[in-house]
């Protein structure tokens, strides 16, 4: 299930990168007293007592032909088209400007919900004025102050009030979904064609064509698969058009509702630095990941070939261990076949759940054959674990101290556990945890 987004919207220098930070608890936006300082949008995971939920800051929209100014707006108006809801920040100090009422006219055209804020209202004195911004028409306003935290809570509860229930499109239970993410033009759209024979979804050399996210329903040998097809993503600071740099959030969104990962790479180009900072999305949220080297028809092969190019793939994503490479060209459908099957394959062993007597047979035949560290004078001691979670699967290996746990031996256990079980295409995580 994705997560909902909420987008910050204002006129610059309305304080839209302090409420940010406040939300996400760190400084990640740059916040000066200058208007204009936040030109992109900025996103980050939030949250608010049970909800969990993507928060977006914008550049400050203003009125004008100034090619920044332009830009600004543009970030700001696709934030807006893709959030589930919108809070517009103003400044109480200032009152209700024409830029104000001109972002409001934006808004309401937008048809979403919008929440009012008004920032800056350190001073109680100062709410008696908050009536004022009932003139927007968007309902009850807000005063918070974002620089104390004051009125956070409320303008919260108001926004969480108003997240959709989002739930995927009914499927059967055992129903397979996984994404294609990848940097623009390495095969993403060609890809899905070819697996569905047919043209369902635009493919062009232009790099970055898919702008959204789309379900396709596939079915395989009796297995129901969902495809998520998500827009290429770019380096920051590379690409400068509007909708190009919001495909990062999207790919996101996709990689949440994903059982399987397939990180597309291009064979004809090669690995590039960004290739493992997009297949680290998908490790870091704990998806089972599939390496697919497209274009292999491009590449001059022999013998040797495969197991070279293996190699090197193998050498630049070392926290991908657990990750089968197949290597296929969409456009000729050249080893198309052996997708599918690594895909099902993968998606079983993320949701692997192994029996707790078998695990610690496992793991005190490992502890024999590799008896538990010293450190300082005290030894770990390792007296049972469990599996208590599965997407991804999670061990609890409970021992006499957590902290005598070093991260090499957590990894030889890691090893273990899939030379017994396998475990191919999921990450594991193990947590150290005392008896008590």
């Amino acid at each position: 299930m994705r997560k909902s987004v909420v987008a910050i919207v204002g006129r610059p220098n309305v304080g839209k990168s302090t409420i940010f930070n406040r939300l996400v608890g760190e400084r990640i936006s740059i916040v000066e007293d200058i208007p204009g300082v936040t030109r992109d949008r900025i996103y980050a995971q939030a949250e608010w007592l049970t909800s969990t939920f993507n928060l977006i800051d914008t550049g400050g929209i203003e009125i004008g032909d100034e090619p920044l100014l332009v830009q600004m707006r543009q970030q700001a108006e696709v934030a807006i088209d893709e959030a589930d809801v919108i809070v517009f920040l103003l400044n109480g100090r200032e009152g209700i400007t024409a830029a104000d009422e001109e972002v409001a006219k934006l808004l309401f055209k937008s048809n979403k919900p919008v929440v009012v804020a008004v920032n800056k209202m350190d001073n109680p004195e100062m709410r008696e004025e908050i009536y004022e911004y009932y003139s927007l028409g968007f309902g009850e306003p807000y005063p918070i102050s974002g620089s104390h935290g004051l009125g956070l809570g409320d303008l919260l509860d108001a926004v969480v009030g108003y997240f959709p229930e989002i739930s995927d499109v009914e499927t059967k239970e055992d129903t397979i979904y996984f994404s294609l993410i990848g940097r623009p033009n390495v095969g993403k759209s060609s890809l899905v064609n070819s697996m569905l024979n047919e043209e369902r979804v635009i493919v062009s050399e232009i790099e970055g064509t898919t702008r959204e996210a789309t379900d396709t329903y596939l079915k395989r040998d009796d297995q129901d698969y969902v495809i998520i097809d998500t827009a290429g993503m770019r380096k920051r600071g590379k690409v400068y058009e509007t909708t190009e740099k919001y495909s990062v959030l999207r790919a996101l969104k996709a990689i949440e509702r994903s059982d399987v990962v397939l990180v597309l790479i291009d064979a004809e180009t090669g690995i590039r630095e960004q290739d493992k900072k997009i297949a680290g999305y998908a490790h870091e949220a704990g998806r089972a990941v599939i390496l697919v080297v497209n274009k292999w028809d491009t590449v001059e092969t022999n013998e040797k070939t495969m197991k070279e190019f293996e190699t090197k793939v193998r050498s630049h994503f070392l926290f991908l261990d657990y990750a089968p490479i197949v290597f296929l060209s969409a456009k000729t459908k050249k080893r198309l076949h052996t997708l599918i099957p690594a895909i099902k394959v993968a998606s079983e062993n993320h949701a692997k759940r192994i029996q707790t007597n078998v695990l610690n047979d496992v793991i005190m035949d490992a502890i024999a054959m590799n008896p538990t560290p010293t450190v300082k004078g005290k030894r770990l001691k390792v007296l049972y674990a469990t599996q208590v979670a599965v997407k991804p699967p999670s061990f609890v290996v409970f021992v006499n101290n957590p902290e005598l746990m070093h991260f090499s031996y957590e990894r030889f256990l890691e090893n273990k556990i899939r030379d017994a079980f396998g475990f191919v295409g999921t990450p594991i995580k193990i947590f150290a945890r005392s008896r008590q």
